[in-house]
């Protein structure tokens, strides 16, 4: 049943990818004009600023389901899926599937852009990192579904939310700036910030490193956040047509 979910979900992908590239424009703005500044910053450089930005990516995009889901609430179309044998366990797997699918397409094309441009690519460790990004974004997507469904009769609230968790959460993980030499306070808040340790796995898987032991946090942290996100968004998933 997730296939069908999944299928319907990629087919509008499939059918028009040039929306797909239109989603990435945003992280290769910040890619291209804000990358080439950190050159006389210590301890940056393409190799630490990518994997950045791919998990920035991954937050504003697979955080994008939520709204997939009012906009099918809003328009009635969840309801008909809601009245299948279909499971909520199904529907929420294959639409965080989607996400997850359209954000390694993403994660690969700031990639490939980014060479060019300096970054040395360590296949097999940055294929890991891709993994680990798609578990995370799997359990990001199935959070923003729950919350998108818990404030289906107030949409402005969904965004409100969105934005107010996902701002902090970017700027104290350190993915566009390190966040070591600000103040003692600061640094206290991105160690207690979880998306700090997903992005310290990334940076040192695509610097070729699978030994580093920030792989294995930021590991634990994506699977994690991947069962409960699953778990919290299949609760709300049975409450979607009431």
């Amino acid at each position: 049943m997730t296939s069908v979910i999944f299928e319907r979900e990629i087919a509008p992908v499939l059918r028009n990818p040039l929306g797909l590239v239109f989603t990435v424009a945003q992280p290769l703005v910040f890619l291209l004009l804000f990358g080439p500044l950190l050159g006389d910053v210590p301890g940056t450089g393409w190799q630490w600023f990518v994997p950045g930005i791919l998990v920035m990516t991954g937050l504003f995009a697979t955080a994008g389901a939520g709204w997939g889901i009012q906009a099918e609430l809003q328009g009635g179309s969840m309801e008909r899926i809601l009245v299948t044998p279909v499971s909520r366990a199904s529907i929420l797997a294959g639409k965080t599937l989607k996400e997850s699918l359209s954000l390694l397409a993403q994660a690969v094309l700031i990639v490939l852009v980014a060479m060019p441009l300096g970054f040395r690519l360590h296949l097999l460790p940055v294929l890991a990192g891709l993994a680990l990004l798609a578990v995370f974004g799997v359990g990001l997507g199935s959070l923003a579904i729950a919350l998108a469904i818990v404030t289906r009769k107030q949409p402005e609230t969904f965004w409100g939310a969105h934005q107010f968790l996902l701002f902090p959460l970017v700027l104290l993980s350190g993915v566009l700036l390190p966040v070591e030499g600000g103040p003692g306070w600061l640094a206290t808040a991105a160690r207690l910030n979880p998306l700090t340790y997903l992005v310290e796995a990334e940076r040192a898987l695509f610097a070729g490193d699978f030994l580093d032991s920030s792989v294995l946090w930021g590991a634990i942290g994506a699977v994690l956040t991947a069962a409960v996100g699953l778990t919290v968004g299949a609760r709300a998933m049975r409450t979607a047509a009431l």
